[in-house]
């Protein structure tokens, strides 16, 4: 491991590895939220089932206790976009729900999150979940060995952009991650591309726009970690963490490695 200027951490592939494990770990706690999310059941009850599930598999939850946090998860329901502390909310049909969660195995991170409809919802937020998991993926398919980091920042933006009017969230960005869940450099969701560190073999990166029906503005509750709108628009979260091979990009909180997803958007799959 070696690290770049302004510290961005640079791992070797033994350590990539490593990471791996944290994310499969992560994309298995995901995949268990996103079916057991129901009308009726609280966002602690969800926090519980991840806890268990990330600690029988041999990791640490990355959240809890991260600067005083109290859950495993982040669960954010309907215009809180991130943070939302897992408690006796009940979730009601027609909700949706994001769920943030990260793990550490061996001292590695992974971290990724959906956002996930309760029962039927509004068709605007059916098309709000896609445009913001789209644009997830358009921002990890701009990233090239070489390129910067706001060549992701770039792809992100013009995506949601071309979709119809939505509000990108500014003051909370995605990152790197490594040996720390956050790290440098910052990976915004919007921005001209070319800019920031540049790319190379060992560098992760985790892609997490934030996207809401109403404008970028947010405020933070008296918890001191949730996240609203100001103007009660509802929101979307989707992330993904991942790094780039010479082989090409290798998502690692997916349990495919994202090659269905990279491949439909002609990126080579650069997993092992």
């Amino acid at each position: 491991m070696g690290f770049l200027d302004r510290g961005v951490e640079i791992k070797t592939p033994d350590q990539i590895d490593g990471m791996r494990k944290a994310g499969l770990v992560v994309g298995q706690t995901l995949e268990l939220l996103r079916g057991s999310v129901r009308a009726g059941i609280t966002t602690g009850e969800l926090d519980a089932i991840a806890e268990d599930n990330i600690r029988s598999s041999g990791a640490t939850p990355s959240f809890k206790g991260y600067h005083g946090f109290p859950g495993s998860i982040c669960a954010s329901v309907n215009d809180e976009v991130v943070h939302g502390i897992p408690g006796d909310r009940v979730i009601a049909e027609g909700d949706v729900v994001s769920i943030d969660c990260g793990a550490i195995v061996d001292g590695w991170h992974g971290d990724a999150a959906i956002t996930v409809g309760v029962g039927p919802v509004r068709e605007e937020l059916t098309r709000l979940m896609r445009v913001t998991e789209e644009a997830m993926w358009r921002g990890i398919a701009a990233a090239r060995l070489g390129g910067r980091v706001t060549d992701i920042s770039h792809a992100v933006e013009r995506h949601v952009r071309s979709q119809g009017r939505y509000g990108i969230l500014e003051d909370y960005t995605g990152h790197g991650i490594g040996s720390q869940m956050h790290q440098p450099p910052n990976v915004p969701n919007y921005g001209r591309p070319g800019k920031g560190p540049r790319l190379v073999e060992g560098l992760a990166l985790a892609v997490e726009p934030m996207i809401t029906l109403g404008t970028k503005d947010t405020s933070t509750l008296e918890d001191d970690w949730t996240v609203v709108t100001d103007d009660g628009s509802w929101a979307a979260h989707f992330e993904h963490t991942f790094t780039i091979t010479a082989r090409g990009t290798w998502v690692l909180t997916a349990l495919d490695g994202g090659e269905a997803a990279l491949t439909a958007l002609g990126v080579p799959f650069g997993g092992r």
